[in-house]
């Protein structure tokens, strides 16, 4: 029988001890753990940049989720919660229309907690606010370990949503498969992403290192039988609509390099899309897959290399290359 002898004692750790400061020491460690962040909050995290410029002001961490083509925001704060950052959380959400939103400090006064809770009963499944506290633990003297405490999260959220909790439905088990041989390629082969895992849809996102843009390989089932891959232009509204058409300026340009695309506005809706396509379903048989895999992989090298720098050059000249 174990007994009080044998256990060992849990001690609370300055977090300054580790990190001494927020914007030097803290933010840099949590870009590249933000595997540890996310299965607290139920997100395959992938870093997209730190210290992001949202005009005078920078957003900590800039991130997506693997599994949605939205913006994630985190911002960062020593000692307790204060109405400044609130309303720089609230910029860098509207500055980089941002889906999922995150605050993490030390300690979550009670009125900004609440301040979270109201705005995801206001906004609804469109973006969901997560507050967190950040800890360190360390037992008998072990080195120190982070404990990231949810104090705020959206209405529909709870811990069964973790990712892993929830086993895949068959299909959604086909595309698990089908999408981490993808990212495991284009991660360790060619360096194009740090993502480790793969969601269960019918698409997975890459970053591009321009806010409102992605590359996403899209495969259907045998009903429509079509494997694609696209820029997704996913941003603000308006923003998509100016830059979709500066890219339509250069498409002799563009196709001369990629062949004929799909040109859609989608002028009903936010987004815009720009793709390639062909034949191809997650029910096809092992080897058909397997090639529709090594044509993704060689399109999003393709797109890569010929959107890459035209987005480089929209983000730092977006006005004047709209006039």
């Amino acid at each position: 029988m174990t007994t009080a002898q044998e256990l060992g004692t849990i001690e609370k750790v300055d977090i300054r001890q580790v990190w001494p400061t927020e914007p030097g020491h803290f933010t840099p460690w949590l870009g590249e753990n933000l595997d540890k962040l996310g299965a607290e909050i139920g997100l395959d995290l992938e870093l997209v940049e730190t210290e992001a410029q949202v005009g005078p002001f920078r957003l900590d961490v800039r991130a997506q989720d693997a599994n949605i083509r939205g913006e994630v925001i985190i911002e960062n704060q020593f000692g307790h919660t204060d109405h400044s950052h609130l309303g720089q959380l609230l910029t860098y959400a509207s500055g980089f229309d941002a889906g999922v939103v995150v605050w993490i400090a030390e300690n979550f006064r009670d009125e900004h907690r609440e301040a979270l809770d109201y705005l995801n009963h206001r906004t609804g499944e469109d973006t969901q606010f997560f507050g967190v506290e950040v800890e360190l633990w360390k037992i008998d003297g072990s080195r120190p370990a982070v404990n990231f405490k949810m104090v705020a999260f959206p209405n529909e959220w709870s811990p069964n949503r973790r990712l892993g909790t929830i086993p895949a439905s068959g299909r959604g088990e086909q595309y698990r498969e089908f999408y981490q041989t993808l990212i495991d390629t284009m991660r360790d082969v060619h360096k194009f992403t740090n993502r480790k895992k793969a969601g269960t849809r019918a698409y997975c996102t890459f970053p591009t290192g321009q806010t409102g843009f992605s590359y996403t390989p899209y495969l259907t089932t045998s009903n429509m039988n079509r494997a694609r891959v696209e820029l997704y232009l996913n941003g603000d509204s308006n923003k998509n609509k100016t830059y979709f058409d500066l890219l339509v300026s250069d498409r002799d340009d563009i196709e001369s390099e990629l062949g004929e695309l799909l040109w859609e506005r989608l002028d009903d809706k936010k987004a815009c899309r720009i793709s390639i396509a062909r034949q191809g379903s997650i029910d096809d048989d092992e080897e058909a897959l397997e090639e529709i895999r090594e044509w993704m992989v060689d399109r999003l090298l393709k797109f890569k290399e010929v959107f890459g720098p035209r987005l480089a050059e929209l983000a730092d000249e977006p006005t004047e290359r709209a006039l």
